[in-house]
């Protein structure tokens, strides 16, 4: 980490806006549970940290206009899987915050944090996914709304440019009461990246069944399976082996330390198929 590292910490998103702009190469610092690590191992090497933590309206988790529900850039991924409305309306999203390193990382470690870093084994990005949230963002040029399933490029690859801000999360009301299961294998418990995780949920009291089926580190991005969706909500769950097929077919896995991309996709089917089980 270099001597001469400067710290600043603005009030508004305006201001940090404009201490980015002045200086090539700064970052801003949420809960710093990715940056901090690479910047003691020297893999990034930024002249200013912007933190944004000062800042009142990152903070803030309630109503949209529109009956959804926002969740401020800082507010730590502890407090969105405790939350009241999150637990009430959006158990999905619990499912997956909780699997997230453990409970002191995530009194640190922040929802909007989680989707920047664009790991394609990232937790609650998939929750957001299967949900169609939007991540809000401010630039010099003003403000845009982008859909989850719009925002990832790749690993570690957004579509944000240098110096925009996430500034919160939206989760609309049209997924509301959506419940499931997050099913996730991994090397060992607690903070190590998924090898497969699987997200199947279900929205209660609709008819016909609405379905969500989506998949964490067996492509370049968190996906969602769009047909086995499709195929649930055309047939029930008595297509839970067409849909676990579909889902195998869909992914893209890659072979690592964690596992050979065959074991993937054969592990994408079992999980599906037990999570609709679940459902049952």
């Amino acid at each position: 980490m270099r001597s001469d590292l400067e710290y600043v910490a603005p009030a508004t998103v305006e201001e940090a806006l404009a201490l980015q702009a002045t200086s090539p190469g700064a970052v801003y610092l949420l809960g710093g549970t990715d940056l901090l690590p690479q910047m003691r191992a020297g893999r990034k090497d930024p002249p200013r940290l912007v933190d944004l933590k000062r800042i009142p309206e990152l903070h803030e988790i309630g109503p949209t206009e529109e009956g959804g529900l926002a969740i401020g850039a800082a507010v730590p991924m502890a407090d969105v899987e405790t939350h009241p409305e999150v637990v009430r309306r959006y158990p999905l999203l619990v499912e997956c915050v909780k699997t997230v390193g453990a409970w002191p990382l995530r009194q640190r470690a922040t929802l909007a944090g989680n989707v920047c870093n664009a790991s394609p084994a990232a937790d609650a990005a998939l929750a957001l996914l299967a949900l169609d949230a939007t991540v809000c963002v401010a630039s010099p040029t003003g403000r845009r709304a982008v859909p989850v399933g719009q925002f990832f490029r790749g690993p570690g690859q957004t579509v944000l440019p240098p110096g925009e801000i996430v500034t919160r999360v939206v989760l609309p009301a049209s997924t509301a009461g959506f419940s499931g299961s997050y099913l996730r294998l991994s090397r060992r418990k607690g903070m190590d990246l998924a090898t497969v995780g699987v997200l199947v949920g279900r929205a209660n009291g609709t008819a016909p069944a609405r379905y969500r089926v989506a998949l964490a580190a067996v492509a370049p991005t968190p996906l969602r399976v769009r047909e086995a969706e499709a195929i649930l909500e055309e047939k029930g769950l008595a297509a839970a082996a067409e849909a676990a097929a579909l889902a195998r077919e869909a992914c893209r896995p890659i072979t690592d330390v964690r596992g050979s991309a065959e074991y993937r996709r054969e592990m994408v089917a079992v999980l599906v198929r037990r999570g609709l089980e679940g459902l049952a």
